[in-house]
């Protein structure tokens, strides 16, 4: 009885996302089948409705936007991001400076701790950081709040943004394989479903982006060509991605410490417009477009990003340079600087 309300439960979530995609698409918003899906799905779930979501949905979604992500690195368009090495460097660092204003506001303006501030202002991926948080003993809850605002915040407005700009399409790059191949499909499958598994068994972070697209970029730039991605494989993808994002969303979301969720929002909006700013000033060091060079500094998620780089052609291998290496910093550096930072406020205590 219990498997059957749970299969309702997913199967209620499911229309209702599809519902929003369609909804949008006939609208003509952006990324309609990512953004149609996630707004109907936290509304609903905000508004009480119990529909849910299951891990297997948002894992399908993530392997989708690797695989097809890592079919566009041709040898030739490797050589164009070690090009925008300087800038991807500088996109680094410029996350770890977003993670002091953050913390500088949520200290201020709220009642967060040192240590649930950082871990939620810092720019990396909301498992991973919810994970840090819990390592180091910080509020898990608004850790997890925290980057669930800044991620739906970047994800709603930048596409909107970038859609009132006309910039789409200006950047494009064609991916390897041109031609589905279904022999070759099933391979490309299987291969990179592996390499999700492997990433999750090793527990690095975002598995399922990561290590599908790793196995498909090598792929790629060894020549082996398998297959293309059939064409709404995609947008099942991009489904997938914002029915999860909507499921994170309670009734009692907005409750809970409007405080803090105000003082994230703030700081989301006050970084997005840094990231123009950066985007705009790294164009005087790379052949890149401006708008592929913000696209590519926003405190969005890698997944997130990338989907908006693809759907307006905006310099898809470029922009998840840009997050992928952002990712991985982050990840690495935000629990030793904050042991840093922590040992100098004890010292001056």
């Amino acid at each position: 009885m219990k498997g059957g309300k749970v299969g309702w439960r997913v199967a209620a979530g499911l229309v209702l996302a599809l519902a929003g995609a369609l909804v949008a698409v006939w609208a003509h918003m952006p990324l309609p089948w990512m953004l149609g899906a996630l707004l109907v799905t936290a509304a609903t779930r905000i508004a009480g409705l119990r529909t849910a979501c299951p891990r297997p949905a948002r894992n399908a979604g993530q392997w989708v936007i690797g695989t097809s992500l890592g079919l566009y690195f041709t040898p030739q368009v490797v050589e164009h991001i070690g090009n925008n090495a300087g800038p991807i460097i500088a996109g680094m660092l410029f996350a770890l400076g977003l993670s002091f204003i953050g913390t500088a506001i949520l200290r201020r303006y709220t009642d967060a701790d040192f240590k649930t501030a950082w871990f939620s202002s810092a720019i990396g991926g909301a498992s991973e950081m919810a994970n840090l948080a819990e390592r180091y003993g910080a509020r898990i809850d608004r850790v997890a709040t925290a980057h669930s605002v800044r991620v739906l915040l970047v994800v709603v407005t930048v596409p909107f943004i970038f859609q009132g700009w006309g910039v789409a399409g200006l950047d494009p790059t064609v991916p390897g394989p041109r031609v589905v191949h279904w022999p070759g499909l099933a391979a490309l499958v299987a291969l990179t479903c592996m390499g999700g598994l492997l990433f999750m068994r090793l527990r690095l972070p975002n598995p399922w982006v990561l290590g599908s697209m790793s196995v498909a970029m090598t792929l790629t730039l060894s020549g082996i060509e398998l297959s293309a991605l059939p064409d709404y494989v995609p947008k099942i993808g991009q489904l997938f991605i914002g029915w999860s994002l909507g499921d994170r969303y309670r009734p009692d979301f907005f409750r809970a410490a409007p405080r803090f969720i105000a003082a994230v929002a703030v700081f989301t909006v006050i970084a997005l417009a840094l990231a123009f700013g950066l985007g705009a000033l790294l164009s005087l060091w790379s052949a890149a477009p401006v708008p592929t060079l913000i696209l590519g500094t926003t405190p969005g998620g890698i997944a997130e990003m990338a989907i908006t780089a693809k759907v307006l052609q905006l310099g898809v291998p470029v922009v998840t340079a840009f997050h992928v290496t952002r990712m991985v910093f982050v990840v690495l550096v935000t629990g030793p600087m904050y042991n840093f930072l922590a040992r100098r406020q004890r010292d001056s205590a």
